[in-house]
C-alpha cells in the first residue's frame, strides 16, 4: 500500500476525533468531511475539505444525500495501478482512508419516546455504502469505525512510513463489514416489532440477531471450552450484562449461567427474597421481612449445596447479612440491587468472592426470545414469563387450601419455574424445604426432595409441594401424602388427572391446577 495521502471522515460518534484528525493533519494527510463532523474540525483548527468541494455536487434532501457520488465511491473503490488513469480522466482522486461511523440508531431506538418516524431517519444510508466499499478494497484503503482504532492506526502510520499494514487494514475490514451487519441487524429486529400481528414476524424466516462481545472468559463450561460472553443489542430489561462488578475477578461461564438463573428468580418475589443457587439450579430460596432472614433460611435449605453457591437478592445487601453470608459458606458471586459500604468491605476480605450490582429492577417480566444452540439449528421459543396469581388457579379436590397454604404453594410455584425439569419443589412458612431436579422421573425427584429434607433437618409433613408438570400417575402424589404434604400446585393435563385428585382427596391433601406448565431443561 502507498502512503496514506487523503482520508475521509464522518462520523456521529465523535469522541477523539478532533485529536485523531488533528495527528492525521500533522502526518500530511488531507482531510475531507461532511456536515457535523466538517464543523468541529474547522473549530478545532483543523484544515478541512468539505465533501461538497470535493464532488463538486452540493449535499442535497437536508443532507440526505452527499456522500453517495461517484467522486467519493470511485476514490474509495479504486485499484492502486489499475484504476488511475479512469480516475484521472473523471478528475478524481484516491481516498486512502475511510473513517466512518453509522447514524446513532439503536440509541434513538433506545429512547421510550422514539417514534418510527424517528427511527426510521436515523437509518443511515450513505455511511454503509462507504464503509462496505472501503472494507471490499482493503488493499488499498484502511477503513475506520471504531474510536478504539485510532490509536493503533496512527502508531502504524508513524511506524511505516504512512502505511497502514496489510494484516492491519484486513482486520479493520473485518471490523467494518461486522458493523455494517450488526447495525442492518438492529434495524431490523426493530422494525420487525411492527410486524407483531403477524405469525411469521415473531419467528421470521431469517432469524437475524446482534450481539457484542463483552468479554472474553477464561475458559467454558469445562478448562479445554475456550468461550466468551456476548452482550445483546439492544439490551432489554437489566440482566447481568450491564451489572457492576465491584470486587473480585471476572465471572467465569458457569458463574454467568448460575448468576442469570439466581437474578431471574429474585426478580419473581416482591417481598425480600434470597435465592441460592447452584449449577443453575435453586437449591435454597426464601422470602422474609429482611434479607438477612431471608439467606439464613435459604441456606438452612440445603447449606452442602450451598457452598460455592451463587446468591441473589432482591433488597440491598446490608452489612450484617454480607458479615453472616461470608462467615456461614464460601461464596462464588452475590448479586443485589445494590450493597451498602459497609457490605461491600466485608466482601472485599474474601479476595475469591464477587460482589455484583444491578441497579432496581422493575417487577414486570422482560418479554422476548430465549434461544438454544443445536448440532445445525437453534431453537427459539418466548421466555417463559408466566405468573400465577390465585384467581387463576382451580380447586379440583375436596378439601380447599388454607390461606397459609396457598401462599405456600404460590412461593413454591414460583421456586419451580427456576428448577431443571423434572421437578419438585416442598416449601413451608415461604421457604424451600427440599427441592428435587433433573430427574427422568417425577417420582425420584420427589424423593430427592425428601432426602434433602431429612438430610439437613427439615420436615416435608406440614409442607406443600409443587410440581413443574402434571403427574402422570397418582404415585406422585401418594409419596407426597406418606410424607405428610398437606397441599399441592401442578398444571394439570394428564389422562390420569381423575386418579391423580382421588389419591389427594385420599389422603386429605388439597390440589391446584394452574392450566400451565414449567419446563425447563
Amino acid at each position: 500500500m502507498k502512503p496514506v495521502k487523503r482520508a475521509l471522515v464522518s462520523v456521529s460518534d465523535k469522541n477523539n476525533i478532533d485529536d485523531f484528525v488533528r495527528e492525521l493533519h500533522a502526518l500530511g494527510i488531507e482531510i475531507i468531511s461532511t456536515g457535523g463532523t466538517a464543523r468541529l474540525l474547522a473549530g478545532a483548527g483543523i484544515p478541512v475539505k468539505q465533501v461538497a468541494d470535493y464532488t463538486g455536487f452540493p449535499e442535497i434532501l437536508d443532507g440526505r444525500v452527499k456522500t453517495l457520488h461517484p467522486a467519493v465511491h470511485a476514490g474509495i473503490l479504486g485499484r492502486r495501478g489499475i484504476d488511475d488513469s479512469t480516475l484521472s480522466e473523471h478528475d478524481f482522486e484516491f481516498i486512502d482512508l475511510v473513517v466512518v461511523n453509522l447514524y446513532p440508531f439503536e440509541d434513538t431506538v433506545a429512547q421510550p419516546d422514539c417514534k418510527l418516524s424517528d427511527a426510521v431517519e436515523q437509518i443511515d444510508i450513505g455511511g454503509p455504502a462507504m464503509l462496505r466499499a472501503a472494507a471490499k478494497n482493503h488493499d488499498n484503503v484502511a477503513v475506520v469505525t471504531d474510536p478504539e482504532d485510532y490509536t493503533s492506526v496512527l502508531e502504524a502510520l508513524r511506524n511505516n512510513d504512512g502505511t497502514v499494514p496489510d494484516e492491519l487494514r484486513f482486520e479493520l475490514a473485518v471490523k467494518a463489514f461486522a458493523h455494517t451487519a450488526g447495525y442492518d441487524a438492529a434495524i431490523a429486529v426493530y422494525l420487525r416489532r411492527y410486524l407483531a400481528t403477524q405469525d411469521d414476524a415473531r419467528f421470521p424466516e431469517a432469524l437475524l440477531l446482534k450481539f457484542k462481545r463483552k468479554q472474553n472468559l477464561r475458559y467454558g463450561e469445562n478448562p479445554h471450552q475456550q468461550a466468551a460472553f456476548y452482550e445483546e443489542h439492544p439490551v432489554r430489561g437489566l440482566s447481568l450484562a450491564g451489572a457492576t462488578l465491584h470486587q473480585g475477578k471476572e465471572l467465569s461461564f458457569n458463574n454467568i449461567a448460575d448468576a442469570d438463573t439466581a437474578l431471574d428468580c429474585a426478580k419473581s418475589f416482591y417481598e425480600p427474597a434470597c435465592i441460592i443457587v447452584k449449577h443453575q439450579n435453586p437449591c435454597g430460596v426464601a422470602v422474609d421481612e429482611s434479607i438477612l432472614e431471608a439467606y439464613r433460611r435459604a441456606y438452612s435449605t440445603d447449606p452442602m449445596s450451598a457452598f460455592g453457591g451463587i446468591i441473589a437478592c432482591n433488597r440491598q445487601v446490608t452489612a450484617e447479612a454480607a458479615h453472616e453470608i461470608v462467615a456461614k459458606q464460601f461464596l462464588e458471586v452475590i448479586i443485589a440491587p445494590e450493597f451498602d459500604a459497609g457490605a461491600l468491605e466485608i466482601i472485599a476480605d474474601k479476595p475469591a468472592a464477587r460482589a455484583l450490582s444491578t441497579g432496581w429492577w422493575e417487577m414486570e417480566p422482560v418479554s422476548g426470545l430465549d434461544m438454544k444452540r443445536v448440532i445445525g439449528g437453534l431453537l427459539v421459543q418466548d421466555r417463559d414469563t408466566a405468573l400465577t396469581s390465585p384467581d387463576e388457579t382451580d380447586l379440583v379436590t375436596s378439601r380447599a387450601p388454607t390461606e397459609h397454604e396457598i401462599r405456600d404453594l404460590l412461593f413454591a410455584w414460583k421456586v419451580v419455574k427456576f428448577v431443571k425439569s423434572n421437578a419438585i419443589v416442598f416449601a413451608k412458612d415461604q421457604m424451600t424445604i427440599g427441592i428435587g431436579a433433573g430427574q427422568m422421573s417425577r417420582v425420584y425427584s420427589t424423593r430427592i426432595a425428601a432426602m434433602k429434607a431429612a438430610d439437613n433437618g427439615l420436615a416435608v409433613k406440614g409442607s406443600v409441594m409443587a410440581s413443574d408438570a402434571f403427574f402422570p400417575f397418582r404415585d406422585g402424589i401418594d409419596q407426597a401424602g406418606e410424607h405428610g404434604v398437606t397441599a399441592i400446585i401442578q398444571p394439570g393435563g394428564s389422562r390420569r388427572d381423575p386418579e391423580v385428585i382421588a389419591a389427594a382427596d385420599e389422603h386429605g391433601i388439597a390440589m391446584l391446577f394452574t392450566g400451565i406448565r414449567h419446563f425447563r431443561h
